[in-house]
């Protein structure tokens, strides 16, 4: 299919000829419903089918399926569905592997044609599996395709790490919230409260109460039991400031004995965390190393192991992609805007898509204008003559970073300065 979005919907539509059953799914947890139309969106269901999320009840829909097509003479069934949370997954699956073609219609794209029939706002599971059928017909669906097992190993694991990685913030923001309670002026001696001496410090001395008629050389014997390089002049200096500090502190002294307690539990729990992490990195390295274009994406300075995991899980396999255009429209990242009349209103991005691939790869693009030369030279340009705002500067560089990874792909090239900035070329 091209990339250019006219193309691809006229395609999409030129696909569902007169031999197609047009199904429409409305997925649930536990009892799905369908309904079947024709091509040109005449229902051929008597009644609507309400079939369960289990093996029983796919077969139940497979039977009334081929039921629908002996009756009306369609050789090829197309099923639509919503891709509604977790739900959907088994049942895509079960009929991929059987062969049938599984399609997917965005829920806002069902929000806004439900109507379309009966000119009524009514929603119920049988009228939203007709308007998804109605949908599909006119083409205003996106192909479903397993990915390799590769990719769905990947996805996984970068799912589980979003889901500790919140965690650990959420932990992170509860500690800092007792220390502004019970030590407030903590910060002022170590600006980062999970560096490893601040992390033997709120074992040890976790309040300024603890701290009193503490000598240097006994924080210092402290801190030894959870690092080597406990002392030396910085040792010495930071215990210091941390006595001097803790002298003058107007932190809480209420419930000290209970807040201790929590406080403990919550690095107990943030460490056990961080190692969670740090093991689904090594995991991340292990599994990088058997997909063949992460070379490739390597190239790129700026471009780290998280960054790389991420834009794969989201995206799948770059080859499959013809222009960047469609990755960027994959995370929700292609342009849209209003325009009525004489009026015409800001453009703005359109946030259709994946929000976790958007978020990191609007995230490579910040790293990639601090450390990479190429892409701090395209930023400077951007700022200082073609004078964009810093944040338009950057979705512009997010956009050539989509073209730049899916070319490199399509060539099997790794990054090459001299095409993306002509100033290198003329230097060389």
């Amino acid at each position: 299919m091209k990339f250019k979005q006219s193309d691809g919907q006229n395609q999409r539509i030129e696909r569902i000829t007169t031999s197609h059953l047009v199904v429409g799914i409305d997925m649930a947890k536990e009892t799905h419903v369908a309904q079947a139309t024709n091509f040109r969106g005449i229902v051929l269901s008597n009644r609507h089918l309400s079939f369960k999320n289990t093996q029983e009840g796919f077969e139940k829909l497979q039977r009334w399926l081929d039921a629908l097509q002996q009756k009306h003479r369609l050789k090829s069934p197309i099923i639509g569905m919503e891709p509604t949370g977790h739900y959907w997954t088994n049942l895509a699956n079960w009929l991929a592997q059987k062969g049938v073609h599984v399609v997917l219609v965005n829920p806002a794209t069902t929000k806004r044609n439900k109507e379309n029939r009966d000119n009524c706002p009514s929603k119920s599971d049988p009228k939203d599996a007709l308007v998804i059928a109605d949908v599909v017909s006119r083409g205003y669906y996106y192909d479903y395709t397993r990915q390799a097992p590769h990719f769905q190993r990947l996805r996984t694991i970068m799912s589980d790490r979003e889901f500790w990685v919140t965690n650990s913030v959420r932990l992170q923001n509860r500690i800092v919230r007792w220390l502004d309670i019970r030590f407030p002026e903590y910060a002022s001696v170590f600006k980062d409260w999970t560096c490893p001496r601040s992390m033997a410090t709120l074992k040890e001395f976790p309040s300024p109460s603890d701290l009193n008629g503490q000598s240097t050389e006994g924080v210092i014997t402290a801190w030894r039991k959870y690092m080597k390089r406990a002392g030396g002049s910085t040792g010495i200096q930071k215990a210091a400031e941390l006595i001097s500090t803790a002298r003058q502190s107007v932190g809480d002294t209420t419930a000290l004995r209970e807040a201790k307690q929590d406080l403990q539990r919550l690095l107990e729990e943030y460490q056990r965390i961080a190692n969670i992490l740090e093991q689904i990195e090594k995991e991340l390295v292990t599994l990088l190393g058997e997909i063949p274009l992460v070379s490739q994406l390597r190239s790129v300075k700026g471009l780290g192991t998280i960054y790389i995991a991420a834009i794969l899980s989201g995206a799948g396999d770059l080859k499959q992609y013809a222009h960047g255009r469609q990755l960027l429209r994959k995370a929700g990242l292609n342009l849209a805007e209003s325009m009525s009349g004489k009026r015409k209103g800001e453009i703005v991005i359109s946030k259709r898509g994946d929000a976790k691939l958007r978020k990191y790869l609007y995230l490579a693009t910040l790293t990639m204008v601090g450390t990479n030369p190429v892409f701090r030279q395209l930023h400077e340009h951007n700022v200082q003559v073609k004078h964009m705002s810093k944040q338009q500067s950057v979705f512009k560089l997010l956009g050539k970073l989509a073209r730049i990874l899916i070319g490199m792909v399509q060539s099997g090239e790794t990054f090459t300065p001299e095409k993306t900035v002509h100033s290198y070329a003329q230097a060389a």
